[in-house]
């Protein structure tokens, strides 16, 4: 189980998730993509980031099962640490990053293709934020960024799911290719980009990054803070208990 970063000859990083059996990540994990986009902000040499994974799915949130086997509010504050972190991090990350998202991408994982600049997606992609039904609330800031206003509402409120077609009919996902083809399209998009000036670019991304309409950041935080109050009255305890006893 890791987050790996490897660097191309042409400047492409690539960050991959690999925590079977299906990507829900630990406290380390969410620091650890976070660790892993500092380090490409850093680095002159990185001219564009692929994010990708590993696996059945791209991402299926945080891992409840180890914040239900702690007693304490260590494993909650360390996924929301963790998670803040995680989506700060591709959103600040200096050079453009592309998600390369297969299977399913649930929960913490629209909050790091949310915070993406580029979405490549295979046929069998799906997005969805099933926060309401686990005692969270989280990712909406991020879904906001993938879907228009009342749909964000119904999907949020209904925790349904959402394919990765129409979200390229919508306009957020950039391509949509079968599976045996995603992280090829990764490197088209990562490639093109890389073979620009990368003055140019790093000045571009902190360009659009200052125009969003919202601060991300502040965003997110602030959904935050309505899960520690799930938290304190023990409503995500309860909920958390009974998916845990599902056995998912």
């Amino acid at each position: 189980m890791s987050i790996t970063s490897a660097m191309h000859s042409n400047g492409v990083r690539v960050i991959t998730m690999n925590y079977p059996p299906v990507n829900a990540l630990p406290v380390a994990g969410w620091f650890g993509v976070a660790d892993a986009m500092n380090e490409a902000t850093k680095d002159a040499k990185t001219r564009a980031v692929i994010l990708r994974a590993e696996g059945r799915g791209f991402n299926a949130g945080v891992d409840i099962k180890e914040m239900q086997s702690t007693e304490d509010f260590n494993a909650i504050l360390g996924a929301n640490r963790g998670c803040f972190a995680a989506f700060k991090s591709i959103y600040e990350c200096a050079v453009p990053v592309i998600a390369a998202v297969n299977g399913f991408c649930l929960g913490g994982g629209v909050g790091l293709v949310g915070n993406a600049d580029t979405i490549v997606a295979s046929d069998t992609a799906y997005f969805g934020v099933p926060e309401v039904d686990r005692g969270a609330l989280g990712a909406a800031t991020h879904l906001a960024r993938l879907v228009p206003t009342h749909m964000l509402r119904t999907l949020y409120f209904t925790s349904k799911n959402i394919s990765a077609q129409r979200l390229a009919e919508l306009g957020s996902v950039a391509e949509v290719v079968s599976a045996d083809k995603l992280d090829e399209t990764a490197f088209s998009y990562a490639n093109e980009i890389a073979a620009k000036d990368p003055r140019v670019i790093r000045a571009a991304k902190e360009a659009l990054n200052c125009i969003d309409p919202i601060d991300v950041n502040r965003s997110y935080r602030f959904e935050q803070g309505f899960t520690f109050e799930l938290n304190l009255g023990g409503v995500a305890d309860e909920l958390r208990d009974d998916f845990v006893a599902t056995g998912a």
